[in-house]
Order: structure tokens, then sequence, then C-alpha cells
């Protein structure tokens, strides 16, 4: 439960934890990654979820309708180098109560009870051009792509997933002739595994050793569909929700994450668990600003954590 402080009016104040990620430098998206650049602003940053979002004098969004507690959320963001190394050291801790932040960083960064872990951690990555995509699901198995170090993810031994025999009944087929995806992929700098101008029966890959009891697929506990449409009707266009977080560092992470905060979380206890989100943002300008993509990592922040506060009300 967020710690419970009173109020000079003498209510309770309760603390919501969250952490946001963005990606480092990596390929076409250098010096910055452009998913850094969005969440870096919010860094240390207090919202009060008593105070509505308000753009041009319209609340677009309102307060927990339920909630007797003033509620606070502290924003922290740390950056996760385009490695799968670097994913599987990190992101594992962060699920951890307390979490264990990177040496270099955990100074800067609001500090938590011992017994507690993050109530929402967010992640950020960047795609192709278009708008905001709203990822329900991270993948388990398929990565072939290198990262920004030029390696591979973990190979996976044991029995071929669907995906992994989809990609050997796909070996002949050449990379234009895949889907547009793909190419897309290919246009941002990734390297793929492959022989020649074909796709080979390549080792599978993704998580193996630690990850058995998980399934292929894990979908985020979080109602996507239903928080694209509030965001569209606050005046966040630019969003859609999506099935594919494009087996890469994004969705490693994303995958990791969500399996890590299964592993860390109680059945019974689920308003203590930590809550798992990745959106893709676009490359700056391609079309949204980045100033337009925090201010809707913002808004998801405080619409994820309203939810949460009328969560912890009716477990009270």
């Amino acid at each position: 439960m967020p710690a419970l402080s009173s109020t000079s009016n003498g209510g309770e104040e309760g603390v919501f934890n969250v952490l946001l990620t963005g990606f480092g430098p990596f390929h076409n998206h250098k010096p910055d990654n452009p998913s850094w650049l969005a969440v870096k602003p919010l860094h240390n940053a207090v919202i009060p979820l008593s105070d509505p979002v308000v753009i041009d004098g319209q609340v677009v969004m309102r307060t927990p309708t339920t909630s007797s507690k003033h509620w606070l959320v502290k924003i922290s963001a740390l950056q996760i180098p385009v490695e799968y190394e670097a994913v599987m050291d990190t992101v594992p801790k962060l699920h951890l109560r307390p979490p264990v932040l990177p040496e270099k960083v955990k100074d800067d960064f609001y500090p938590l009870p011992p017994d507690k872990g993050y109530d929402f951690i967010f992640h950020v990555g960047v795609a192709g051009r278009g708008p905001l995509r709203m990822e329900k699901l991270g993948h388990k198995l398929g990565y072939y792509m290198k990262d920004a170090a030029g390696k591979m993810a973990p190979i996976v031994k044991g029995p071929p997933s669907d995906f992994g025999r989809r990609e050997i009944e796909d070996a002949d087929v050449s990379v234009s002739e895949q889907p547009l995806q793909v190419g897309e992929r290919l246009g941002l700098g990734f390297e793929m595994e492959s022989a020649g101008d074909n796709y080979s029966a390549r080792p599978n890959r993704g998580f193996g050793i630690g990850y058995e009891k998980f399934s292929d697929e894990i979908y985020t506990d979080i109602d996507v569909s239903r928080l694209v449409y509030d965001l569209r009707n606050s005046g966040i266009e630019q969003i859609y929700s999506s099935m594919d977080a494009g087996h890469y560092i994004c969705d490693f992470t994303y995958y990791c994450s969500l399996a890590e905060s299964k592993r860390n979380g109680k059945p019974y206890e689920k308003d203590r668990n930590t809550q798992v989100l990745f959106v893709h943002c676009p490359p700056v300008g391609q079309p949204l600003t980045t100033e337009e993509v925090t201010e809707a990592i913002r808004r998801i922040v405080f619409w994820v954590c309203s939810e949460l506060a009328e969560i912890h009300d009716m477990a009270a």
C-alpha cells in the first residue's frame, strides 16, 4: 500500500511511485532517443490526482470519483540501453521490493519504503512514423535482430513455438516479400539474422531459463482499449492500440517487465502489484513533437494512477 501521512486539513495522503523508462541512442536515433527525450522532462515530477487535467480552460481528465484520499504521483525516469543484456540486467531488479536501481542513478530517485515496489512501471520506446502505439502484450520468443551492441538475444533451447515454426516455413521467402513491418525495421537501421537474401531456419531466441513458467504472450492488466478511448476523448487523437510490440528491444523489455511483475506479485493482493505498460512514440516531428508525446505520457500516468486510487479505496 502507498505510504499514508496526515495532511494539513486532517485528511490522508497516499503516494503512488511511478517509474518511466526510455531508451538510449541507437542506429538512426543519435545522440538522443526520442523516447528518452519525451520521458526525461517528467523525472522527479509530482502530479496531484486531486487536480484534474485542464487544457485551454477545459477539463479533459477528471480526478478519481470514489477516492477520499489526497493522492500524489511521484515520477522517476530511467534510461535503458538498447541492448538485450542491459535489459536483463536492469528490468528484473526494478520489480524487487525495494527496487534495485543502477548504481549511477539511484541517488537521484525518489526513495521507496523498504517493502515497497513501484506501483506503475511505464516503458516508452520509439517506432516508425505515425501515431502513438499503446501495446497490449509482450512476446516471449522470436527476437532475431541485433541490438545496439551488435549482439543477439539469448538462444532458447527446446521445441519451437508457433512463431518459430512460422519462421522455418518462411525460410525461402525474401525480405522484399515479408510484411511491411520487417521492411520498416530494416529502414530504421536494424540488422536481422539471415542467410543471404533469405531468412534461415534459425535457433529461437528470447526468454528461456527462469521464464519457463510464463506463457508465450503476456498481456498487461491495464485496460488498454478503454485507456485509448479516454485519451482520445481528452484530445490526444494520434493514438491507437497494438498487438505487436515489434520483437525487438521494446518488445523484449515489455515481456521481461510483465513477467517480473507477475513473478513478484501476489494474486490475492492486486492492489500491491506493479502495473506495467508500454507505448511506442514516433521519431520527433513524425508527426508528434516531443512536447506532445510528454503530455500524452503525463495523461497516461494520471489515468492509470486514478484507476489505482479507486482500486486501493475498494481494497481498504
